[in-house]
């Protein structure tokens, strides 16, 4: 993991230990029987350059019996400078887990995405393992997981900063994987502030690995309408050639959260 990545993790960390105060989220573990959040960020740039950027975000949990429970993240982000396409991505991250209210449960994952920018049509990713709530208080919230994940990834072209993929447009492989997430509150309720990080590491090539990192946080406007902001830093280390291994991606926008209790 670069040191802009972990130097990044820490501040985030950091500071979502200092909250003292507690507001609505999306959380497998409660008994919110569906929870909703919708958010929509971007920026508009013309003149000297002209630059449009959109990231929307659609988030559901769906409790349908007491020991189980349903979540779906599908996200999209576009990125068009002038006339050319930059980003035209769609990630869609579906988990169930089986009695997340306990500290220590667990879940399968299937995950579905693209990154134009990176020159994949398209990866899938399966995923199990064991999820710890290590802090479950009010003001804080704090999950670490390891797990086996099976990827399979299909490019645009054959030719790898790292030779020995060279000729393959699929690479399928098995990692380990190690994660850290949660959320925490600032003043009195009006500032909400989570973060994801985690590492992906091939069992078979050291040097083939990513990261990612993301962070943001929400704040109250009205009845569950939020401003928010997401900072996202992702570092592949196995890519096309000629295609950067890090991309850095801030935007600003609005959220909104509805949930509805268990009968």
């Amino acid at each position: 993991m670069n040191q802009i990545n972990i130097r990044t993790a820490f501040i985030a960390v950091g500071l979502l230990a200092a909250t003292q105060y507690a507001i609505a989220q999306i959380n497998e573990s409660d008994t919110m029987k569906w929870q909703l959040r919708v958010s929509l960020t971007g920026s508009y740039q013309e003149g000297n350059a002209e630059i449009l950027n959109i990231r929307s975000r659609l988030e559901f949990l769906v409790r349908p019996h007491e020991k189980w429970a349903f979540k779906s993240q599908i996200s999209n982000l576009y990125t068009r400078f002038y006339d050319r396409t930059i980003d035209n991505d769609i990630n869609v991250r579906n988990f169930l887990y089986f009695q997340p209210e306990r500290r220590l449960s667990g879940y399968i994952a299937a995950f579905v995405f693209t990154n134009h920018r990176r020159k994949m049509k398209s990866r899938y990713v399966i995923a199990a393992g064991p999820t710890w709530q290590a802090i479950r208080t009010k003001p804080f919230i704090l999950k670490l997981s390891a797990n086996i994940v099976y990827e399979s990834t299909l490019f645009k072209d054959t030719v790898f900063n790292q030779s020995r993929y060279n000729g393959q447009e699929k690479i399928s492989l098995w990692r380990y994987s190690l994660y850290a997430g949660g959320w925490g509150f600032f003043f009195n309720n009006r500032l909400r502030l989570y973060y994801e990080l985690f590492l992906r590491q091939a069992f078979n090539n050291g040097k083939n690995y990513r990261t990612h990192l993301e962070v943001g946080f929400d704040l109250p406007i009205w009845r569950g309408l939020s401003f928010n902001t997401v900072y996202t830093s992702t570092h592949e280390n196995v890519v096309v050639k000629n295609i950067r291994e890090d991309d850095r991606i801030l935007t600003f926008g609005l959220s909104y959260l509805f949930r509805k209790k268990l009968d």
